[in-house]
Formats: structure tokens, C-alpha cells, sequence
């Protein structure tokens, strides 16, 4: 343990919480972060193919699973949530994209002043090493490599052809000026291999920084109005750990809101169910949860695709290609090409998001990906600003339960319906001169169903959570009462206590959540740090 109480407790080093606690401590505070799993040292985890392995993997994952949802059928969809040093960016599928800059200046609309598209750009800037250089719009020298895809096939160039031809922009980068159009993805890698928050800013962190790994927060402790520290339990001992001046949160979109209930910050009738002392009546905890639904189209092809390359010699031709040139096939991200299009008309911004992946896969009853054995490619309709909102809340007062999440992904008929425009899209694309030589089938959905009303049965049966978990304790105004913190991040009501992670999103962001929540703990940092700094000069004084 640290020789002296450190100055603030970070409560979880995922992709927030790494960012935030380094921060802090290269700031000259004394920083202990506390880490329920193990370290990201894993080549599981560091070889980028076999995120299929580690998901829903009780070593790398909290295997949350939630409620049955009877927008898709009454299925209870499985909701991964990283629990390694490094968190999500430990355990996702690497895809590098920030949003479009309507999503965060109408944050600032909602009451997160400050956190508007300009306002948050130099953070993205300063926390990016980017393999295409620098510019207004993206940054080199941070601690966050972002690199092209090393897993290159002809058919995913031909993909990005027929966007085009189907009637939609290039963008020369979708993170750069212009957040629409058709570009090939970039991946959170460095030569070839996954580049998570806990690689980028853990690894070289400063001698200010105590990493504590395996080690369960069940509760923050408040007194008279203030946080003090945490109770944790560590090796099956249980002790508690105070702190200077307080607590950043950054367990997460599904255990951030668990943890405030823990310790009597919730609704008050939630927690009287369970038996929990209310410290705060603060009935925004764990509501307006948001996800991203998403589904698939996927094509059998006549091309070489990452299928063949999984398998047989080929399989292992690609582990030596990996071994002596960090390229090939296991340096694959979740997607390889991606558009963000309006799939209608008066539309303030794009809608859908189409990732096109050289490969195809089937998702197993634990929800792993199981590669298809012929030639195949997919492309995934997401929808990016849902109407659905769901909520978390309790099983019961035991810290080791697991949060009860319930959420309907297909909660209004308009997002079926925007889905099928999507996926309508997505065919239309595959039929394209640029690509439509190597499509040999649909698989799914298949040709047959083509009506609106056959797809929206299909959409139905076959969206799933894209694992992007947002909102639970939205930032917003004091007069907002379902804000749970201020635009400083602080915590309404409650003194030293900060929430810096995905859980603070007013709304989604377009596309992949990762690098906003790694921008969240980045930026998070200045406010928090501002704060200790007034704390301090008035304690001084």
C-alpha cells in the first residue's frame, strides 16, 4: 500500500479510468487506482484475433447478462464488461471512432456545458498517437496509438467502391472533418497488436501512481456530506482506505451505478428494497440507459477472406506473418471498413453506421464469435441514436451480485424501421459493379425476405447490443432531476466525489464508444484536478 494516504482514490482502470488516473498523478497528485481484475499483460488480450476468446470469459469479463428483453423476442442478451486493468479497451474490438460533432455540441444543448465539439477536441487530440499524423482535427505523441488495419483484403477496398457508387460520400477520415461518409477503419493498435488505456497510459505512468489489481471497491464512504475513501476487499480481507480529497468512479456504464446504490447514493425506493441506508436521494442513478441495437447482413463471396485465412496452413502462414511482420489475419480489428449514412431524409445527422467486415461469423448461445468455415463477409446496420432507454438497478445489497439490467434495444417501431432502411442500404451496396461479382448468396437474411414487414421480423429476431452501454448517470444542470453529475463531473449533492466514464454520456455518441470514454478520464482529470487544486489553496489558507 501507498506509504501516505493518497490525495484521490480512482475506483477502476478501464479505459476512463487509466486516462484519469494518469493524468492526476503526471499532475503531482498522489493517486491510488483500484482495479477489480487482473493485469492487461495477457497475449490473449494483446493479440488483436482473440477478442473472440475473451469475451464472455470470466477472466476478462464481468459476463453480465441482461433482463429478458421482449423487443426481440423475449431473449436475454448477454452485456460483456471488461474486467481487466484496461477495461473495455482490454477486451473490445478495437475500432477507433470519436462520434460526429453533432452528438457532443448537443451535450452541451442537454446541460454539459463544456463538453462541445471544440471543447472536447483537444482532448481527443492530446490523447492520440495517430499513424496518420497530425492536423486540426487529430493529434501524434499521445498515449492512445491509432493505426491503420494490417489485415487487408481486396473485397474490403472493393466495399468502400461501392459506397460510393451506391450514392455516398468518401471521407478521407470519418475522426477527422468530415464525420460522414465511407473510410476504412482505424484500430487502437500499435504494430499489429491491441494498444488498450492501461498499455497506453498505465505502463510509463508516474512513480505518483499505486495500482491496485484484484481488489473489489463494495462501497464509498460518505461522511457528513463528504467522501472519505472506500471499503474494499482484497484477498478475501476487507478493509477501508481513505483518501485526501475524494473518489473518482470509473467502474463503468453497468457498475458505476451499482456502486453508488452500494453506498445509499440512488433512488431511495431502490434501496430501501435492498436494505441500504439512504446517504442521497438521487433518482437519476442507473436510469437512461442507452445501447446501440445492431444487425447483420452477411454474404457468402467468391474472394479470399479472413475465413481462409483461420484455417489450415493458411492459419498458420498467418501466425508467422503475425510473428515476423505484425500483420496478417490475427491483427484483425472487429471491422475493416465502415459508413456513417442518413438513411433518410431532414436529418441533423447520420444514422446508421455500416461496418464491413472481410469475414463473417455466427454468435454462440454464450455470446462468443464462432468464424463461419466458407468464404464470407458481413456488414453491420447499427442504429446510433436509439429511442429506447433502459435502466439498472439492484439485485440485492450484496456487493458481489451482479447488477440487474433492463433495457429494450427495439423499444420503438421507427427504430426497427430505421434498421431496415439500413439494412435496404446495405444490400444495395453488395450489389454494386464494384463488388457484386464476388457475392455468391445472402446468408442473412437471405434474398427471400424482402418486404419492409419481412425485415422488421428479421430485424427482430436477429439485433443484438453492440456492447456500447452508456448513460447511467448522465451529466447535466442541477435542475435536470435525472443528472446525476455536473459538467465538472461532480457528483450532485455530495462533496469529493467525481463519476468519469461512459456512464456520464448525456446520449450515444455515433459509432464505437471507446475513445469517448478514454476522452471522458482524459478530460475528466482537468476538472478534477482543478478541484483538488481550490481544495487546496483553501485548506492552506
Amino acid at each position: 500500500m501507498m506509504a501516505q494516504q493518497p490525495d484521490i482514490i480512482v475506483i477502476g482502470g478501464g479505459s476512463a479510468g487509466a486516462a484519469c488516473a494518469s493524468r492526476l498523478a503526471d499532475a503531482g497528485q498522489k493517486v491510488l487506482l483500484v482495479e477489480a481484475g487482473k493485469s492487461d499483460k495477457d497475449l490473449r488480450s494483446r493479440i488483436p484475433a482473440l477478442m473472440a476468446n475473451i469475451v464472455q470469459t470470466p477472466d476478462f469479463d464481468w459476463c453480465f447478462q441482461a433482463e429478458p428483453d421482449p423487443s426481440v423476442g423475449g431473449r436475454p442478451d448477454v452485456w460483456p464488461a471488461g474486467k481487466r486493468l484496461g477495461g473495455g479497451s482490454a477486451i473490445n474490438g478495437m475500432m477507433f471512432i470519436r462520434g460526429h460533432k453533432w452528438d457532443y455540441d448537443h451535450w452541451a444543448k442537454l446541460g454539459a456545458t463544456g463538453w462541445d465539439y471544440e471543447s472536447c477536441l483537444p482532448y481527443f487530440r492530446r490523447m492520440e498517437d495517430n499513424e496518420r499524423g497530425a492536423d486540426h482535427w487529430r493529434g501524434t505523441g499521445g498515449p492512445i496509438a491509432v493505426s491503420e488495419i494490417r489485415s487487408k483484403y481486396q473485397i474490403t477496398e472493393e466495399w468502400v467502391k461501392a459506397v460510393e457508387e451506391a450514392g455516398f460520400p468518401r471521407s478521407q477520415d470519418l475522426n477527422g472533418e468530415k464525420a460522414e461518409g465511407v473510410d476504412f477503419i482505424q484500430l487502437s493498435q500499435r504494430s499489429g497488436l491491441r494498444w488498450s488505456a492501461a498499455r497506453g497510459y498505465l505502463e510509463k505512468a508516474s512513480p505518483n501512481l499505486e495500482i491496485l489489481l484484484e481488489t473489489q471497491v463494495e462501497r464509498i464512504e460518505v461522511e457528513n456530506g463528504r467522501v472519505t475513501g472506500v471499503s474494499v476487499r482484497q484477498n478475501g480481507e476487507a478493509r477501508t482506505i481513505t483518501s485526501r480529497y475524494g473518489v473518482v468512479l470509473s467502474a463503468g456504464a453497468l457498475n458505476t451505478p451499482r456502486l453508488l446504490m452500494l453506498s445509499g447514493i440512488g433512488p431511495a425506493e431502490e434501496l430501501k428494497k435492498h436494505g441500504i441506508s439512504t446517504v442521497l436521494d438521487l433518482p437519476g442513478v442507473g436510469e437512461n440507459l442507452q445501447e446501440h441495437p445492431a444487425t447483420h447482413l452477411v454474404n457468402s463471396v467468391n474472394s479470399r477472406t479472413l475465413n481462409d485465412d483461420a484455417k489450415g496452413l493458411a492459419g498458420i502462414k498467418q501466425v508467422m506473418k503475425m510473428a515476423l511482420k505484425r500483420s496478417g489475419a490475427l491483427t484483425t480489428g472487429i471491422g475493416h471498413a465502415q459508413a456513417f449514412i442518413r438513411s433518410r431524409e431532414g436529418l441533423e445527422a447520420p444514422n446508421i453506421q455500416l461496418a464491413f467486415s472481410a469475414f463473417a461469423f455466427d454468435i454462440t448461445d454464450k455470446g462468443n464469435l464462432a468464424l463461419r468455415s466458407e468464404s464470407s463477409v458481413s456488414t453491420l446496420v447499427g442504429l446510433m441514436r436509439p429511442s429506447s432507454r433502459g435502466r439498472v438497478t439492484l439485485r440485492s445489497g450484496n456487493p458481489e451480485t451482479a447488477p440487474k439490467i433492463s433495457h429494450m434495444l427495439l423499444g420503438n417501431e421507427d427504430d426497427v424501421m430505421q434498421l431496415v432502411e439500413g439494412l435496404q442500404i446495405a444490400r444495395k451496396i453488395m450489389g454494386q459493379p464494384a463488388i457484386s461479382g464476388d457475392v455468391t448468396a445472402e446468408v442473412r437474411p437471405n434474398e427471400e425476405l424482402e418486404s419492409r414487414e419481412a425485415l422488421s421480423h428479421y430485424v427482430r429476431a436477429a439485433t443484438i447490443p453492440m456492447y456500447h452501454p452508456v448513460g447511467t448517470a448522465k451529466m447535466g444542470a442541477k435542475s435536470d432531476p435525472m443528472a446525476v453529475v455536473d459538467a465538472d463531473l461532480k457528483l450532485h449533492g455530495i462533496e469529493g466525489l467525481w463519476v468519469a466514464d461512459a456512464s456520464v454520456m448525456p446520449t450515444l455518441p455515433a459509432g464505437n464508444t471507446n475513445a469517448t470514454a478514454i476522452m471522458i478520464g482524459d478530460k475528466g482529470s482537468d476538472h478534477v484536478l482543478k478541484a483538488i487544486t481550490e481544495k487546496a489553496s483553501a485548506m492552506a489558507a
